[in-house]
C-alpha cells in the first residue's frame, strides 16, 4: 500500500510539472525578450516586463486548458478508479 501511495504523489507531482511547464516557459522566454529589448533600448521600467509576461501566461493557458483538463482528469479517473 505504501508503494502505490510513493506512486501516486511521484505521479501528481509529475503531472504538475508537465503541465506547468509550458505556461513558465512562456514566461521565462517572454521575459528574456523584454529584457534583452530593455537592454537594448536603455528603458528600465519595471511594469514594461510585467505586464507582457502575465498577458503571454494566461494566453497560453487559455489555449492549453482543454490539455490541461484532460490530463487532469485522466488522471483523477486513475487515482479514484482504482
Amino acid at each position: 500500500m505504501e508503494v502505490e501511495n510513493f506512486t501516486l504523489v511521484r505521479e501528481a507531482l509529475m503531472l504538475t510539472l508537465l503541465i506547468s511547464a509550458p505556461i513558465l516557459g512562456i514566461g521565462l522566454l517572454v521575459g528574456l525578450v523584454i529584457s534583452l529589448l530593455q537592454a537594448v533600448t536603455q528603458v528600465q521600467e519595471q511594469t514594461l516586463a510585467f505586464v507582457p509576461k502575465i498577458v503571454a501566461m494566461i494566453l497560453v493557458a487559455v489555449v492549453l486548458m482543454g490539455w490541461m483538463g484532460t490530463q487532469m482528469s485522466a488522471f483523477a479517473e486513475r487515482m479514484f478508479g482504482g
